[in-house]
């Protein structure tokens, strides 16, 4: 017979999807638009849009798939009205966010505040995180790996996310 294993979670292709890996240095064109790489855009697959956040404490734009952003905020939803912690942060990251579709050569164009929050001027590291990418000015982005070099081992931060 065969191989007998099977993925519950369906096909190698869906357990995958969604999973953002690698980095890319681009430009922001003259419009300040900026080309989500192509592979990444077929990870993000439908909708065809994705949420950009400011960093939670990070100087960098976070990039979620419209998916993920959905199971995220399903977690959150059921936060009771009363706690004004959480929902002060709702409002405020909300309030800083916004939803981007793609254009036809796959550019998105983010408002010019979370470009000035992270200090993006015409270079762009993007940065996978597997389930999601991130936005960093290529000096924020140097600045960081050096200090996530020297504070932490990779295997301490390994042991941390139980990995």
């Amino acid at each position: 017979m065969g191989d007998k294993s099977q993925n519950k979670g369906g096909n190698e292709a869906e357990t995958l999807q969604g999973v953002f890996v690698g980095n890319f240095h681009h430009l922001l064109d003259p419009k300040r638009r900026l080309t989500i790489p192509s592979q990444w855009r077929e990870q993000v697959g439908r909708p065809e849009q994705v949420f950009v956040l400011p960093g939670i404490e990070l100087p960098c734009l976070s990039v979620f798939p419209a998916r993920e952003m959905a199971r995220r905020l399903e977690r959150i939803r059921s936060l009771p009205i009363g706690d004004g912690k959480g929902r002060n942060f709702m409002r405020t990251l909300a309030s800083r966010s916004e939803l981007l579709p793609w254009d036809a050569q796959g550019r998105i164009r983010v408002k010019d505040e979370l470009l000035d929050y992270a200090g993006l001027k015409s270079d762009v590291v993007l940065v996978g995180a597997f389930e999601c990418f991130e936005l960093w000015s290529p000096e924020k982005w140097k600045l960081q790996q050096e200090s996530s070099d020297t504070s932490t081992s990779l295997g301490e931060a390994a042991q941390y996310v139980g990995f």
